[in-house]
């Protein structure tokens, strides 16, 4: 069939890739990161990420295997809609919002992939973890998800990705190599602002941000709000305009260091080491965070 065809085809991908600085004065603790917008008026959290309170969703029968729902038409909007399982995006300029995804959301067939947003949505399971990535694979763009139950959050294997005012807790299985944002063949035009990823809670694990290909041509991390990982921001390998700026890393969340990353290629300027509450509230700066590498 051709869902499990699909399906053993992004396995295939992830086995194979799991095979193979300048100072700012330090910011108040309680003043507003610079991406902060709609609703989080600071960094991202449960509480305004993913379905909005009070939505009323109406669930959509699977059409795909009695696993998934698979999307044939172009301009297709889903809104306000359950699907218990995966969301198969098979054609072009798909909008889902308001909606809460089970599974994974995946715009692969094949070798084909199809342009998409997703906003105010929740992605994952309630309980248990899913190795797979929560999102991907690329042309897409994800505004206030909240993506749980899931080892890789954000998968980035092409073009134009935009990943803002997000949401991710990260979970694992054993032999998982658990990442907040992955690379894989990424592409141009990256930009991962103003979100908040959480690995603490992993025990296999890579990075909250792991940015690595050697295809990566220009790309944006900004504004963001990390925790864990064995190194927790790794930038290595890219191209063209890398900017690194104004993230916030919790201090000592790391198994070896904050920092692996290619320091000479990138723009990396007013990113500090805090402390947060159980709110990802900020509750002091530790000091500046260098790039090391």
């Amino acid at each position: 069939m051709r869902w499990v065809s699909l399906f053993a085809a992004v396995s295939a991908v992830t086995a194979a890739f799991l095979a193979g600085c300048t100072s700012s004065p330090a910011e108040s603790p309680t003043s507003t990161p610079t991406g902060a917008t709609g609703r989080c008026p600071a960094y991202p959290t449960p509480a305004c990420t993913g379905v909005p309170p009070g939505t009323r969703l109406t669930v959509k029968a699977l059409n795909e295997d009695g696993a998934a729902y698979r999307v044939r038409t172009p301009g297709t909007v889903l809104d306000g809609v359950h699907i218990n399982g995966d969301l198969l995006i098979h054609a072009d300029n798909v909008t889902v919002r308001n909606s809460r995804i089970d599974g994974i959301v995946i715009n692969a067939d094949g070798p084909r992939t199809f342009r998409f947003t997703i906003t105010d949505s929740t992605v994952g399971p309630a309980q248990g973890c899913l190795t797979l990535p929560g999102i991907g694979q690329d042309k897409y763009t994800a505004t206030r998800v909240h993506i749980r139950g899931h080892g890789d959050g954000f998968r980035a294997s092409g073009d134009d990705i935009v990943i803002r005012d997000s949401y991710v807790d990260l979970c694992s299985n054993p032999g998982d190599h658990s990442d907040g944002i992955q690379t894989y063949n990424t592409g141009r035009g990256l930009i991962f602002d103003h979100n908040t990823v959480d690995q603490r809670h992993a025990k296999d694990i890579t990075a909250p941000i792991f940015l690595t290909d050697k295809q990566i041509v220009d790309a944006v991390v900004t504004n963001n709000l990390v925790m864990g990982g064995t190194y927790s921001i790794q930038l290595r390998n890219g191209h063209g305009k890398l900017v690194v700026r104004g993230n916030k890393l919790v201090d000592r969340s790391w198994v070896y260091g904050p920092v692996d990353s290619e320091c000479k290629a990138i723009d990396w300027a007013d990113n500090w080491l805090v402390t947060i509450d159980e709110n990802y509230r900020i509750t002091s700066t530790v000091g500046p965070l260098a790039c090391v590498g």
